[in-house]
């Protein structure tokens, strides 16, 4: 009797194992470092010490940058997408620290992908602060001074520095663009297309080399001179036109399988 008993309970066993097996295949996990490299004419800027001239003349120096990058999502090339855990995907890219410019993705589905989507700041459905937010990266944003203490909402990019017209005295310049309330909203979904396939494996963590043109920001879709308007504060004349040029500042340049 005990035999049979055993006959039974390994014969499901096998049935069972062999149920699991048809189903599909186990799914396998890897890593991807996204690195953001802030440039202006294909070179790595250099904050306080270096000045650039944009489009209307203008010559300006950079004493801070920060940008908010947030909802990334993988794409392969039959249109398949891997989102990443939208309470991980929220990232404060801040020239000033090195470290911060290479943001690490881990847990992603393996495969092959020929795109990345990622947003240029909050999206609409994280906010009120005091309610369904991202109260994981409140900390981070308030750190790195990318909220407003007036206002519940985040800067998606702080840009500032000082600039000359013509050799004349220097000004100070502050560009912050961010959404306030659903009447402005400068978030901006980017989409752009990797040089060539990104592969997802086990145990490999491959690297996506990012370009992002700062000098779009004045000289983009839409051209923004500082002698028309130095400061901006969530603006909903300027800073419209300013979103629009950053969400065409990156491109991936090189990807490292």
């Amino acid at each position: 009797m005990k035999n049979i008993i055993y006959i039974l309970i390994t014969t499901l066993v096998i049935v069972s194992s062999c149920k699991n097996d048809d189903d599909g295949a186990i799914n396998t996990f890897g890593n991807v470092v996204l690195d953001f490299k802030n440039t202006i004419n294909n070179n790595g800027i250099e904050l306080t010490t270096d000045s650039y001239t944009n489009a209307s003349n203008e010559t300006y120096t950079i004493s801070e940058l920060k940008y908010i990058i947030s909802n990334i999502v993988l794409i392969k090339a039959n249109g398949q997408e891997f989102v990443y855990p939208v309470d991980r995907s929220y990232f404060v890219i801040n020239e000033a620290a090195v470290e911060s410019k290479k943001v690490s993705l881990a847990d992603i589905s393996a495969g092959e992908y020929t795109k990345i989507k990622f947003g240029f700041g909050v999206d609409q459905s994280k906010y009120p602060l005091d309610g369904g937010g991202i109260t994981n990266f409140i900390p981070t944003a308030e750190e790195n001074g990318m909220l407003w203490s007036w206002s519940a909402g985040y800067k998606f990019i702080k840009f500032e520095g000082t600039y000359t017209v013509n050799g004349g005295a220097s000004a100070d310049y502050s560009i912050h663009v961010g959404s306030h309330g659903t009447t402005l909203d400068n978030y901006k979904e980017i989409t752009i297309e990797l040089p060539n396939t990104l592969t997802i494996e086990e145990s490999k963590s491959p690297e996506v080399a990012i370009n992002v043109d700062i000098a779009k920001i004045f000289d983009g879709t839409n051209t923004h001179s500082l002698e028309v308007k130095n400061s901006i504060q969530v603006d909903a004349e300027f800073a419209p036109k300013i979103a629009e040029n950053i969400s065409t500042m990156f491109t991936a340049t090189s990807v490292s399988n």
